[in-house]
């Protein structure tokens, strides 16, 4: 057995006693720490194993589209949406099968797919134009005041002149005129004007003319 002077003898029993009164601790923290890094590991691989497969089914989706068949469309959205709520897939999914439903007469089926949006999407952005798309069909279905609390909501910057714009269209449809031409011109305002839209709305503003 190896001999220690009385200093190295006093750290080593000095060492011991602490791993007596920590070691113990210090294992259970370390496992614990090895394993948080393999359920991280083991998240990463899930969330990057449900990106595949919601962008698989996307795909799909996709090439369904070209159908034109709205409940196969639906029915392909429904997957994204159901199974990969929380990946971007999804709202897009929701705007696919709106956009079908509409061309197909659906206006309930449609204004739930956007609504899903608004519900769910993660990017400001997406629910802005779902917003923008549920106060169009309302528009169709004379639904004034319902389209106007559609966008009647805090939204991004970049949506502004849209906005403007189809409150302008809503006012219009609701013979609302003075309204109409305020809003047109305030939306006027907000697009740029290389934006061939700005020209658009530039045109229902002059086509308002005089009326009251």
């Amino acid at each position: 057995m190896a001999a220690y002077s009385l200093e190295e003898q006093e750290k080593i029993d000095g060492l011991r006693a602490w791993w007596n009164k920590f070691g113990t601790v210090l294992v259970i923290l370390l496992t614990v720490a090895l394993f948080a890094m393999g359920g991280m590991k083991a998240w990463e691989y899930y969330q990057q194993k449900q990106a595949y497969q919601a962008a698989d089914l996307y795909v799909l989706l996709q090439q369904i589209q070209a159908s034109d068949d709205a409940t196969k469309i639906n029915d392909a959205a429904q997957l994204v949406m159901a199974g990969y709520p929380s990946s971007g897939y999804a709202s897009r999914a929701a705007f696919i099968t709106a956009q079908a439903d509409e061309k197909n007469g659906n206006a309930k089926r449609a204004l739930e797919s956007l609504q899903w949006v608004v519900d769910h999407a993660k990017e400001s952005s997406l629910r802005d134009l779902a917003r923008l798309r549920i106060a169009g069909i309302l528009l169709d279905e004379e639904k004034y005041d319902e389209a106007l609390r559609a966008i009647s909501v805090p939204h991004g910057d970049n949506f502004s002149g849209l906005y403007l714009d189809r409150k302008g269209d809503i006012l219009v449809a609701n013979h609302k005129f003075s309204e109409a031409r305020l809003s047109y011109q305030e939306a006027i305002e907000k697009l740029n004007k290389t934006n061939n839209y700005y020209n658009i709305v530039q045109m229902k503003l002059d086509a308002l003319g005089e009326v009251e």
